[in-house]
């Protein structure tokens, strides 16, 4: 199984028009926790795209770019690119460049997003919402299968014949599909044959099985074979010594986040009593000790049988030695012991 990271870069919104010494230094934190992952065995290192105050990741690629240049071996991955208001030969010709810098290790997780504030930003309708990401993944995987396209869309003015570039190192760039749960998601990325990256952030583990098995059959039906099919499980992630120790480091802030969120969409306040139910060993959270994340990965690999692991870091108000701890301790310990479990 490949174990890899996955951050969106939170930071506390500064709100100057210049002069983001914060933003600056968050900045220098990612690139020190990447060359962390790297230099420890990690597989993979994935940033998420977002356009509010509180993340300050909005170009995945130009961070991956920074990223590629102070690293030899880990794989660079967006988490997720929000291909529905993007320009699909952009992000093909960003990726291909940052493969380009990294000598072949970039990756696309293109998805839909978890927020919306990208679809006005760039001038796209809400109610469009799925037929743009439809008509768009269409055209990234076409400009991943061939050097020069015709193109015709309902959203994105037309092509003729014209080639894209640069193009990568390796032979096409991996594009996973990012899912939250949706069946029509799942049965998109089976019927395409490509890899599926699910986000378990709230809700039991077990709920996403049937999923699994839909993404699964519907490659079959489409005449690919499920046993070649990739599969990523992405869930939050915190590491201490203990479990109650990494239980009330990583509480605050990960309440307070999704206090925040909870509150434009009517949720509830996350209690301390749900969050330690998260915690369980069937929940959907990997905060604990270091033996209590093995066991969750082995525990959720004979649900899934999943290929790759990215635990989400939730920096916060954490200190960033802490969350170096985290990466070190998922690196050197976690890793080797669940690879060797599971073979």
């Amino acid at each position: 199984m490949e174990i890899g990271i996955s951050t969106f870069g939170e930071v506390v919104p500064e709100g100057v028009s210049g002069g983001a010494l914060d933003s600056y230094l968050r900045m220098q934190e990612i690139i020190a926790e990447a060359k962390l992952a790297d230099k420890i065995g990690l597989d993979v290192y994935a940033v998420g795209e977002h356009h509010r105050p509180d993340y300050m990741i909005s170009s995945p690629e130009v961070v991956l770019g920074a990223i590629a240049t102070v690293t030899e071996k880990i794989r660079l991955s967006s988490s997720v690119t929000v291909l529905s208001s993007a320009d699909p030969v952009r992000v093909f010709q960003q990726f291909a460049t940052v493969d380009l810098l990294s000598g072949g290790r970039a990756e696309i997780l293109a998805g839909r997003g978890s927020f919306i504030e990208s679809f006005p930003l760039f001038g796209y309708n809400l109610a469009d919402y799925d037929a743009l990401f439809e008509e768009k993944l269409q055209m990234l995987l076409e400009i991943n299968r061939q050097e020069q396209i015709t193109w015709r869309g309902k959203f994105r003015s037309p092509i003729g014949k014209q080639g894209i570039y640069p193009r990568p190192l390796q032979p096409a760039l991996p594009i996973w599909l990012g899912v939250g749960g949706t069946q029509a998601s799942a049965m998109r990325a089976g019927k395409l044959n490509i890899p599926m990256t699910m986000a378990i952030l709230g809700s039991p583990p077990r709920q996403f099985i049937s999923l699994v098995n839909l993404y699964r059959q519907t490659a079959k039906d489409a005449g690919h074979d499920p046993e070649q099919l990739q599969l990523a499980v992405n869930s939050q992630c915190y590491i201490a010594d203990s479990a109650d120790q990494a239980g009330d480091e990583f509480f605050p802030t990960y309440a307070a986040r999704m206090n925040k969120v909870g509150k434009e969409r009517g949720w509830q306040p996350l209690t301390r009593e749900y969050f330690d139910y998260m915690c369980m060993p069937e929940g959907p959270l990997f905060v604990g000790s270091v033996q209590d994340v093995i066991e969750k990965i082995i525990y959720q690999h004979g649900l899934f049988k999943h290929t790759r692991f990215l635990a989400q870091l939730v920096k916060g108000e954490i200190p960033h030695e802490k969350i170096m701890r985290t990466i070190e301790l998922l690196g050197s310990e976690v890793a080797p012991a669940v690879r060797e479990a599971l073979g």
